[in-house]
């Protein structure tokens, strides 16, 4: 006898079958909704999905239902896509779906849509991300059939419009169950080459046939891709999950090849445009620098110390011609004093005096000037100065009173 269980363990036990069972966590269900209802503080939907036969219950979060163009309504045929689960609260099986589309739908749309849907909301189709190609790319891997007709179209393209670029191939399955798994794999090698851009590329064909380019890993794979990659999957007309994510799409292996060089001839006129503006570029930074050159050498010459020194010399001239015009002017002046003052003194000099026959006398004996008749009593000798000599005379008899009143009669 088996040892009794817990409702708890048992509903666990049957939720670890349900979720490790791989068909039902990738689950596509055709039926008719009931219950739609979604519940506005969360925004969940909650709904029941039935047929004939059977109903189950179903739950879709809110970050799923908003990827929604429009909520279903309760009576509509639906292609749901989620995972099975057991509800242990209630006892209940149920499942949580991610995708909603009409019942009429195609299973391999539907797929596409639920895809597609997950992928732009986890931003792996946001423009912002996108990168524009390199302009002359030097290496170019090309992820494709080696023996496909698009490898050849590719390459004749490449040869044909820039023989200069180097292209490596990375072969890969592009058809059938391990076509994704080959894919993610070359487009890996690529990366690890050092290119510098990859074209991602098959030919038409129908859309059974390109659903390798619609498969989650291979477009996480072109999402890692760290340089710009182009898709040509298919014809025009043909779309797939790789050329949302892709940085640029090509309606075609051939215009992804068109798309990734530019032309010879093209690259000749890039070349030679290039050339041109630099050549301008050139005689115009000559132009500023001799502008810059000549406005140095003339602040230079203004402030070069010979220049200076010349200034300075020049400025010594200058002076020196106006002091020795200030001595010139300065020593006439003095001279025109010293003749004055020679003048006065001459008028006052003692010799003047005796140029018009005055005479000094002095006692001999002595030196005492007479001035008077009492200086000199008779017998003393006198020493007379006359204008051109002197005399030495004897007193006589001295004379009282003044010349003038001597020469009165």
């Amino acid at each position: 006898m088996h040892e009794a269980l817990s409702i708890t363990e048992v509903t666990a036990y049957l939720g670890e079958l349900l979720e490790s069972h791989p068909l039902f966590s990738d689950l596509w269900l055709t039926g008719e909704l009931s219950e739609f209802k979604r519940h506005a503080p969360s925004g969940h939907c909650y709904f029941s999905l039935k047929d004939e036969g059977a109903l189950l219950r179903g739950v879709m979060w809110k970050r799923d239902a908003a990827r929604l163009a429009a909520l279903p309504r309760s009576g509509d045929l639906v292609l749901a896509h989620g995972r099975l689960a057991f509800y242990s609260p209630r006892g209940e099986l149920q499942i949580y779906v991610d995708a909603i589309l009409p019942a009429g739908v195609g299973l391999l749309y539907a797929r596409f849509e639920e895809l597609k849907a997950r992928l732009e909301a986890d931003g792996l189709f946001s423009a912002e991300r996108k990168r524009p190609l390199p302009a002359l790319p030097r290496r170019i891997a090309l992820v494709t059939a080696p023996g496909g007709a698009a490898l050849q179209d590719m390459l004749n393209i490449l040869r044909r419009r820039c023989p200069l670029v180097e292209v490596l191939i990375a072969p890969c399955l592009v058809q059938g169950e391990r076509a994704p798994d080959s894919i993610v794999e070359a487009l890996y090698r690529a990366y690890g080459a050092g290119v510098d851009l990859v074209i991602l590329a098959r030919g038409g064909g129908a859309p059974e046939d390109l659903w390798a380019f619609n498969d989650e890993a291979v477009a996480r794979a072109v999402f890692a891709s760290p340089v710009p990659l182009i898709s040509g999957v298919g014809h025009e007309t043909d779309t797939t999950i790789v050329d949302y994510v892709a940085d640029v799409r090509a309606p075609t292996p051939s215009s992804a090849a068109e798309l990734a060089v530019p032309e010879l001839a093209e690259l000749y006129g890039l070349v030679a445009e290039a050339q041109s503006r630099m050549t301008v570029a050139v005689y115009a930074d000559l132009a500023d620098r001799r502008a810059e050159l000549y406005q140095a050498t003339r602040r230079i010459e203004r402030h070069a110390p010979l220049r200076r020194l010349g200034r300075d010399r020049q400025q010594v001239d200058d002076l020196a011609r106006r002091m020795e015009r200030a001595v010139s002017t300065a020593a006439a002046l003095r001279q025109v004093n010293l003749r004055g003052l020679a003048g006065r003194l001459e008028a006052l000099s003692p010799l003047a005096t005796l140029a018009r026959g005055y005479a000094v006398a002095r006692r001999a004996d002595t030196g005492q000037v007479v001035t008077a008749p009492a200086h000199a009593s008779p017998g003393v000798q006198l020493q007379i100065t006359l204008r051109d000599g002197e005399l030495v005379a004897t007193v006589e008899t001295p004379v009282r009173g003044t010349p003038a009143e001597k020469r009165r009669p």
